[in-house]
């Protein structure tokens, strides 16, 4: 029951973004086909909370809700007067956006992999299990591994990557994988917060033009205030031992691998210089960045053709997450619809304009303790609303870490739930929801502190 109200609180924030400024709404939210498409939504929502359960895919139930929202969109519309040009203009607007941040996350998953195949993340976490560190040390080494992995590759790539180090070295000791997992979690989702490459919704917030690239980096403290709060308490906890000796053979970076790293590093000074000096999308920085490394793949092909050294930009581009990109479609198209229809107005009071920006935002953050981050952040930005700075910064920081106050609240978290072999759970995250509950606050606070 708990889950199905935070459903429906999530979904309740669910309009367009930004579209208040150029469309006006169908103001229809109390008609029956209205209600409809909200249950729709719902129904589809409850089927991407299940994926761990019965394995379907969280793209499939979401672009099925979406065709299915619009589809209705089209006939209010219709049946309203609403010219057709204004409803294309709508649906294209929705269009637009999905455009723009899905070929920024193209080209992001597609240098991670490329970093991935020239064993860059298989180098590093070989050199931590031969360093033979305690469990204390391992603790803290990997948690601030995964904290400033995460602000640039995604959460889940991060806490999988040093999840596998924390598996091979605990595999006796049942505790320390069980905190170090909690701990890679919290680590994770915080240090995707202070950067636009480490988290979706804060990308979303730099693409919506409410904060600036470099402002971002004000959340960076904060960010850490939620990492070491928890950490610091759960560390107490960690057994004061040495493992035992893993036979852990050295892996060699194939040919290429740091030049790889380098470009991914220029790739987003062009994204970001796009933006900031150019105006211009920072997507097309991106494309720049892929262009780049396509052309580096084909001296790569040309020089190496021994089996393993060999480098197809195209695998890489294949094997991104493209469950996750469709899955970003859905919700976008969804949102778009719910929006479109009035669903935005009537939370906008109830969260925005009745509890003030503060409270609301605070709140946002434990909702994405339930609800995936990227639906009710699109449902912040498309309320189109009037904070300034300070608040689009704290929204960003809540929702980002918001995740870690239970496993099911992230990506990461329930990615090790299936990586951990039942070590670690949602009952054993959930031992630790008061000290990560204190973190939450601890950030915010220190947001207020240094930002206010």
């Amino acid at each position: 029951m708990l889950r199905l109200l935070s459903i429906l609180a999530g979904l309740l924030f669910l309009p367009e973004l930004a579209m208040a400024e150029e469309f006006s709404n169908l103001g229809l939210t109390g008609t029956e086909r209205g209600i409809y498409t909200v249950l729709i939504f719902i129904i589809a929502y409850g089927f991407v909370m299940a994926e761990e359960f019965t394995h379907l895919r969280k793209s499939k139930p979401v672009i099925f809700a979406a065709a299915v929202i619009w589809a209705h969109v089209a006939i209010l519309a219709q049946e309203a007067g609403v010219p057709g040009e204004q409803l294309h203009a709508a649906f294209e607007h929705d269009l637009k956006e999905y455009a723009e941040l899905m070929l920024f996350l193209l080209v992001a998953m597609t240098y991670i992999n490329a970093m991935a195949e020239r064993n860059v993340f298989e180098a590093l976490r070989s050199w931590l299990i031969r360093k033979q560190f305690g469990y204390k040390q391992l603790f803290w080494i990997t948690g601030i591994i995964t904290f400033f992995l995460s602000a640039v590759a995604d959460n889940l790539t991060s806490a999988l990557l040093v999840g596998a180090v924390v598996l091979a070295v605990g595999k006796d000791n049942e505790t320390f994988v069980s905190i170090g997992f909690v701990n890679l979690v919290i680590a994770a989702n915080a240090g995707g917060a202070f950067c636009p490459f480490g988290d979706i919704t804060t990308l979303m917030v730099w693409q919506a033009g409410y904060a600036e690239f470099f402002d971002f980096f004000k959340l960076f403290i904060p960010s850490v205030v939620n990492f070491a709060v928890p950490a610091f308490f759960m560390s107490r906890a960690i057994p004061d031992a040495q493992p035992e000796a893993v036979d852990e053979a050295a892996v060699e970076l194939r040919p290429g691998a740091i030049q790889v790293c380098g470009l991914f590093l220029l790739t987003i000074v062009s994204a970001v210089s796009f933006k900031q000096f150019l105006h211009l999308p920072p997507f097309m920085g991106m494309m720049l960045g892929l262009s780049v490394l396509m052309l580096y793949g084909y001296s790569l092909k040309v020089r190496y053709t021994v089996e393993g050294s060999r480098f197809d930009i195209f695998n890489k581009v294949k094997a991104a997450e493209w469950d996750t990109l469709l899955f970003f479609f859905g919700v976008v198209f969804a949102v778009g619809g719910l929006g479109y229809i009035g669903y935005l107005e009537l939370l906008s009071a109830a969260m925005y304009d009745g509890l003030g920006a503060t409270t609301a935002n605070i709140l946002v953050g434990i909702i994405s303790a339930v609800v995936d981050n990227i639906p009710v952040m699109f449902a912040v930005l498309n309320m189109n609303l009037d904070m300034d700075l300070y608040q689009w910064l704290l929204v960003t920081l809540t929702a980002g870490v918001g995740g870690s106050l239970f496993s099911v609240g992230s990506a990461a978290g329930v990615a090790l739930m299936g990586q951990s072999n039942h070590k670690y759970t949602f009952f054993s995250h959930l031992k630790w929801t008061p000290v990560i509950a204190g973190g939450y606050f601890a950030s915010i606070l220190t947001h207020y502190l240094i930002n206010g």
